[in-house]
């Protein structure tokens, strides 16, 4: 069925049918029957329909939404998008009744309806879904303990820091992206219903009822703009985006610590994969995964973008693809949250002790301490280093002798500084990398992820 037709002589070819046709929206098709629903109510309560096609209207897309919610509704072939199906089925339910249910409304504002529906409860659930992962990370944090590793730069081994502070690193990224998530919220629940096709309409409508009914806060300003625009898409995609980048980089640690070279983590079974032909491997295929996904998801972007970047205004059929874009990575990004917040809860730790260079810095500051200029006190530190590597000394068993050959500005007990854990036990600054800076990060972490 199509909501079109009056002024063609022909049917569409079988090649423009199924090009023109995209399943994409039939996930919209409960937000649908819902906004009809707001959409009809409000038409009653302005005068435009009688309270009797109102009641029979209603009567009718209670059942649809029944089926909707039921997994049962009738799809068929013809349909050419999810409304049409909807207002198929309800004329199969009452008869002339279902003629109505598009007064004063257009596929163009029908659909930036339930776009924005849609994303409104995706938001919240993907909010709620980055917050349980985060729990995860403050769990595992919590129960690191006094655990010590170094941290990286340029993947070269360079401070020490508790191994709680790491993983709180990852949760506190998490937190941002849920609350960009919410903080979209307030551009996305925008009712566009009572736009039209983009002009308005002579009827009396009232937008302003349809959104109460809805739950939407706001009204649009502009009826071009409410069914040209899709924006909001684009940020909640971008939120999306954003939130499958950082997993893959904490995705890529998973990976890189599961190696035998890193020995940090090992995977639990549930959470790995084999090789067909190497009977030794246990592969992180879920963070890998996740990486990969990540990946799609900015193509994904950028085609999004690529799409709304040169349309006119209003509505153009090119508008079809942004639910191919969203939902894809939609999913993706749902589907990766639940699967990393079940490899990171089940992962066993046992990552091996910094070197005692990781404590370089501290060794540096303990000159600094003395009145020594930073810029002197690094180049003694690194000529220390560079002594140790000429001479094959390993530098835990350096002595305070040892260093003031070196340097005579260091003191008896400076040898001591080399030592990772002390190094930890020392720090001071806030947010920092000490047991004090963790313990704060979690009472914080907690109360904001509730």
């Amino acid at each position: 069925m199509t909501l079109w037709g009056g002024r063609f002589g022909e049917e569409p070819t079988e090649a423009a049918w199924d090009f023109t046709v995209s399943r994409a929206d039939r996930r919209l098709l409960e937000v649908d029957v819902i906004g009809s629903l707001a959409h009809v109510a409000a038409l009653g309560e302005a005068g435009i329909l009688e309270p009797g096609v109102v009641a029979e209207i209603e009567a009718g897309l209670d059942q649809v939404l029944a089926e909707a919610r039921s997994g049962s509704f009738p799809w068929q072939d013809g349909d050419e998008d999810v409304h049409s199906a909807v207002e198929r089925r309800l004329g199969e339910i009452v008869g002339r009744a279902a003629g109505a249910l598009h007064t004063g409304r257009s596929r163009n504002d029908q659909v930036a309806l339930d776009l924005r529906l849609y994303l409104t409860g995706a938001a919240e659930r993907r909010a709620a879904g980055i917050r349980a992962l985060a729990r995860v990370l403050v769990d595992r944090a919590e129960g690191a303990g006094e655990v010590v590793v170094p941290f990286y730069t340029h993947l070269q081994q360079a401070q020490a820091v508790p191994l709680a502070h790491h993983l709180l690193a990852h949760a506190w990224a998490l937190v941002r992206d849920a609350a960009r998530f919410e903080d979209a919220l307030a551009r996305i629940a925008v009712s566009p219903l009572g736009a039209g096709a983009g002009g308005g309409s002579r009827l009396p409508l009232r937008p302003d009822a349809a959104a109460g009914r809805l739950g939407l806060p706001g009204v649009f300003d502009n009826s071009l703009d409410a069914v040209g625009s899709r924006d909001a898409a684009a940020e909640y995609l971008w939120c999306c985006t954003q939130t499958m980048a950082d997993l893959s980089r904490l995705a890529e640690e998973v990976t890189l610590w599961a190696t035998a070279e890193f020995g940090w983590v090992t995977l639990a079974d549930r959470h790995a994969t084999g090789s067909s032909a190497l009977p030794h491997k246990k592969n992180p295929d879920v963070a890998e995964l996740v990486r990969g996904k990540a990946g799609s998801a900015i193509g994904h972007l950028a085609g999004l973008l690529a799409v709304v970047k040169g349309l006119p205004l209003a509505y153009d059929r090119d508008l079809q693809q942004d639910k191919e874009h969203l939902f894809a990575v939609d999913d993706d990004l749902a589907g990766a949250l639940a699967a990393m917040a079940e490899t990171m809860a089940a992962l066993e730790f046992h990552p091996p002790a910094p070197g005692p260079w990781t404590a370089a810095l501290d060794l540096a500051e303990v000159l600094v301490g003395r009145g020594v200029p930073f810029r002197e006190a690094h180049r003694a530190v690194g000529a220390v280093v560079a002594w140790a590597a000429a001479e094959g000394r390993d530098p835990a068993g350096i002595t305070d002798g040892d260093l003031q050959a070196v340097d005579e500005r260091f003191a008896d007990g400076d040898a001591a500084v080399l030592d990772p854990a002390a190094s930890v036990a020392a720090r001071r600054s806030p947010g920092g990398g000490s047991f004090a800076s963790v313990e704060q990060q979690i009472e914080d972490l907690r109360r904001l992820l509730g």
